[in-house]
């Protein structure tokens, strides 16, 4: 048996020769991850800037930028790496410090997007009482609820997974995961399955299960009420929904693939759908709750025509000084 501290690398096997394609996917890897960075910054600095946004719900909003920034970070840096390279391995302190993030991301994802579940069950079943429900310390309390129970529970995966005996370093992934890790143990693995599954429950479970709730409860309001309503609800909640879907769909597939043998799918669509809750949900989210939402729309639309108004006038004034030159 080999203990882990002794495995000072892990091997990516997912990664295979595309020749001289690979700087054609690196190139479009590289743009991807550019878009993502740009419009996640963009809404950011949008939200933190403009006092009319400082409400609760573009708090929430704000905080799942953030994430989406984290999680892009943790993939998009090495890929782009072992895209280029010809050797596909990461040191094993990398590899933890890859799990600890991708962990981090997803769980982060589900807390936030339930609590914003919870702060539209609010505006929609009790509208009235919302200012006094959220108010400033309250939202502070949630975004510290959001980040923090994942934090701990993930480091503590990663404290377990790194105790544990390794027989060999090869991960049949294009990213280190924590359960492909933990199959290469040949020490009990009992307490991590255990704690997984605790893990899981609080990090997961119990974020969809508030989702559920709540939405069972705004239902209950829009076919009792009016239809404005009905609206208001329609238009705040498509955006949280179709992002909780997206969001679980890609998370699934990849639970899926690593518990059962997944090797009757075509490669490049299993590393596509692999890749896909960390690719295209910091990208999606931003996108739609961008173009949906009136009062961000506005407000980035402005941003960006000024940006692209000061690059004209420093165009305008270098290109004034090479003529007097």
């Amino acid at each position: 048996m080999t203990n882990s501290t002794q495995v000072s690398y892990f091997v990516l096997s997912a990664y295979f020769d595309t020749g001289d394609l690979k700087y054609l996917f690196f190139t479009i890897t590289l743009l991807f991850y550019i878009v993502i960075i740009s419009v996640n910054l963009l809404l950011i600095v949008v939200i933190c800037a403009n006092t009319s946004l400082h409400e609760p719900m573009y708090m929430f909003l704000c905080s799942l930028f953030v994430n989406e920034l984290f999680g892009s970070t943790a993939l998009f840096p090495s890929l782009l790496l072992h895209i280029l390279s010809d050797i596909h391995t990461l040191s094993a302190p990398f590899c933890l410090l890859q799990v600890f993030c991708v962990y981090i991301y997803g769980s982060v994802e589900f807390t936030n997007l339930a609590i914003m579940s919870y702060d539209r069950y609010v505006a929609i079943c009790y509208p009235l009482q919302y200012n006094t429900h959220m108010a400033s310390a309250k939202v502070t309390l949630l975004i510290v609820v959001i980040w923090l129970p994942p934090f701990v529970a993930v480091f503590v995966t990663i404290c377990l997974t790194a105790s544990l005996q390794l027989c060999g370093n090869i991960i049949n992934q294009v990213y280190c995961d924590n359960y492909s890790i933990i199959k290469l143990a040949c020490s009990d693995t009992t307490v991590n399955n255990i704690y997984e599954l605790i893990a899981a429950s609080l990090t997961i479970c119990a974020p969809v299960s508030v989702i559920l709730y709540t939405y069972m409860r705004i239902l209950h309001v829009c076919f009792c009420g009016s239809k404005q309503t009905r609206q208001k609800a329609v238009s705040t909640c498509t955006p949280h929904l179709t992002s909780l879907m997206n969001f679980s769909f890609g998370v699934s597939f990849e639970i899926l693939q690593s518990r059962f043998n997944m090797s009757n799918f075509p490669k490049m669509l299993r590393i596509f759908l692999s890749l896909y809750f960390l690719t295209f949900q910091p990208l999606l989210n931003p996108v739609m709750y961008g173009l949906n939402m009136s009062k961000i729309r506005i407000l980035c639309e402005t941003k960006i025509l000024e940006f692209v108004g000061k690059c004209s006038v420093s165009i305008d004034l270098f290109s004034f000084d090479n003529q007097r030159k």
